[in-house]
């Protein structure tokens, strides 16, 4: 009979090693680079738990013929050609969920830091203002401003897009827009948000947080011409991905007055140049992609990605998929040449 064997980058993390060696499956572990190294890692191995960096490319899924299952930790799989694994027949999987709470949580965190100015009351404190000062103190707290009574746009009304919208009720937001294609006015009735078109949203929104995908539709959905749409006042959160934000035009509108100022979680490079434009900015405020994290999240989600990749290999369903076309080609192929799949029951 086959042996099983799975290959993490990294290290094992919380159960994993137990849960591994309870299904009998071989594993190790170790660290790359770049795709070569990656190719290296996973070699003949049934199932992989890969990160963000280096990419899970058609070259390195191609290099990898017995690969069945590919885990990332968390809900984001954008590191990983999904159409390159639908056509070889290798299931790609998530957590979907394991994050909402943190990801919401800090989306929050990054709208109250903006409304309320935090940042800069802190470091305004620190630099002896509040007592040496009292006229700095008297021009910045008119800049803070209540939540309560503002229009708050959430764009992408997944799970996290709800949880949002529901710690935004909280604080008694005036109006709650929300925007995704796929999301229709019923599920928005639940939460209390309205579902509307992009325009109208970023035209209409005092403040925006960004919970989308990153597609090659969501790309640069901010752009400059969403800045010149967005009132002068506008904040905008974003601890979804990068590449959905046009970097350059988010400077350009924070230098030029178009937007108020911005929160960002994720850049489209990271980490974030040193030299980026961003970073000198004292209206756009940057934490270094960490609105997942937590003790709980990683426990758990440690548990769910080896899950995800034990249960295919023993012909279950993982705890997320997220190139569901795979079934298909699965199927075909167990009907011609099994190929990958020649050892794993159906």
């Amino acid at each position: 009979m086959h042996q099983m064997r799975v290959a993490l980058q990294g290290r094992a993390q919380g159960r994993q090693r137990e849960l591994y060696e309870a299904a009998g499956i071989e594993f190790w572990e170790g660290g790359c680079r770049d795709e070569d190294g990656l190719i290296e890692l996973i070699g003949d191995a049934d199932g992989a738990q890969v990160g963000i960096w280096p990419l899970t490319s058609r070259r390195v899924l191609e290099a990898c013929p017995n690969l069945k299952a590919v885990s990332r930790f968390g809900v984001g799989v954008d590191s990983i050609d999904l159409d390159a694994a639908t056509e070889l027949g290798v299931m790609v999987c998530n957590v979907p969920g394991s994050n909402t709470t943190e990801v919401a949580d800090h989306a929050m965190s990054l709208m109250l830091l903006l409304t309320r100015r935090l940042y800069d009351a802190i470091a305004m404190t620190r630099a002896g203002d509040w007592a040496d000062n009292p006229r700095t103190m008297g021009s910045f707290t008119p800049a803070m401003r209540r939540l309560s009574g503002q229009t708050v746009g959430i764009v992408g009304f997944g799970n996290i897009g709800r949880a949002f919208a529901m710690r935004a009720r909280g604080f008694g937001v005036s109006r709650i827009l929300a925007h995704d294609p796929y999301v229709r006015q019923i599920a928005g009735d639940l939460y209390g948000a309205q579902m509307v078109d992009f325009e109208t949203l970023t035209a209409e929104a005092d403040c925006i947080t960004i919970h989308s995908a990153a597609t090659d539709e969501s790309r640069y959905l901010f752009d400059v011409d969403t800045f010149k749409r967005m009132k002068s006042t506008a904040l905008l959160v974003n601890t979804a991905r990068g590449p959905i934000i046009n970097e350059e035009a988010l400077a350009d509108a924070l230098e030029g007055g178009e937007i108020e100022a911005a929160a960002l979680d994720v850049t489209e490079v990271e980490p974030l140049p040193s030299d980026s434009r961003l970073l000198k900015l004292p209206n756009c405020y940057i934490t270094p992609h960490v609105a997942a994290m937590s003790s709980v999240f990683v426990a758990e989600t440690a548990v769910m990605q080896a899950e995800n990749i034990i249960f295919v290999l023993a012909g279950g369903k993982p705890h997320g998929l997220a190139n569901p076309d795979v079934v298909k080609t699965i199927a075909i192929m167990r009907n011609t040449d099994p190929g990958r799949w020649a050892n794993v029951p159906s």
